[in-house]
């Protein structure tokens, strides 16, 4: 059995499954963990849910800012708009049981034999493992419910931007869904920036790389071991640049990039080119 981490999809459906048939994936055997934003800007976010949804607890997924994106639009919260290329999958007739299933994968994956954590954006450095558990644990039940759409409607904005135990209602499930789905850099004491999104080499110098700041679920105590982090959505990475024990998975497929997966066991990297024409180049979000 393998255990494959894939970085985001974003729609690109044919790349996901040239990227499967290299290593011949088997269901019934290997498991496949995504980092999120399985929909949007790529052609096929439709049949990109089908089939994760339809490999059962052989996938498992977190979800990303494109895929609250889209619960957000079901909802009515948001608006649909062309370059998200949403508009089959709105339509589909099973995407009232797409929609139910999505609102329920989680924000965060752990795997305490694999020593592994997964989140689409990281995980800040202001948590610990159990701090980020219970964050994403509270994130998690509120979508799950029936008040999903309060917590959609409130969800957007860029504060708070640092983690106090106080935090408490709305403000706390917010800066949890930032850190989970949106986060890129940090100020040195740890709180979010939520406006840059460039490359490290062209950021201000006050920002830090999330990943670039101690991390106390990378290095562990002498209670909790470290674990890995894999992550997705900062394409502008190319994968590249980040310490031991942290992976960069989005490698910007829907940008013209390219789709990229690791074999968890003996690290090895496997890519898919896009096959999309005229697209341009990474892309920021």
């Amino acid at each position: 059995m393998s255990t494959y981490l894939i970085g985001d999809v974003h729609g690109c459906f044919d790349e996901l499954k040239a990227l499967l048939a290299q290593v011949s994936f088997d269901p019934a055997h290997d498991k496949l963990w995504f980092t999120g934003d399985l929909v949007a800007r790529g052609p096929a976010s439709l049949e990109v849910l089908r089939y994760v949804r339809s490999l059962g607890s052989a996938a498992q997924m977190v979800l990303g800012n494109h895929d609250l994106h889209l619960l957000a639009v079901y909802a009515g919260i948001s608006r649909n708009k062309p370059k998200d290329r949403l508009s089959d999958l709105l339509n589909a007739r099973d995407v009232n049981t797409l929609i139910n299933w999505l609102r329920r994968q989680p924000v965060m994956l752990v795997d305490d034999d694999l020593k592994l954590v997964m989140a689409h954006a990281g995980v800040t450095p202001q948590w610990d493992l159990a701090t980020a558990q219970m964050c994403a644990r509270e994130v998690e039940a509120i979508l799950s419910s029936d008040s999903y759409p309060l917590f959609l409607d409130a969800m957007y904005g860029d504060m708070p931007n640092h983690w106090s135990p106080e935090l408490s209602g709305l403000p706390r499930l917010r800066f949890s869904t930032n850190v989970f789905t949106r986060m890129r850099y940090c100020f040195s004491g740890g709180q979010l920036d939520m406006i840059c999104k460039e490359a490290p080499s062209q950021a201000p110098s006050l920002l830090k790389p999330w990943f670039h700041l101690p991390s106390p679920v990378v290095e562990g105590n002498a209670e909790t071991p470290g674990y890995a982090i894999a992550f997705g959505h900062w394409a502008s990475l190319e994968g590249k640049g980040t310490p031991d024990n942290i992976y960069a998975l989005d490698t910007g497929c829907c940008w013209g990039g390219e789709l990229t997966m690791l074999r968890w066991e003996d690290k090895q990297i496997f890519t898919q080119p896009s096959l999309a024409q005229g697209m341009a180049a990474v892309g920021a979000e």
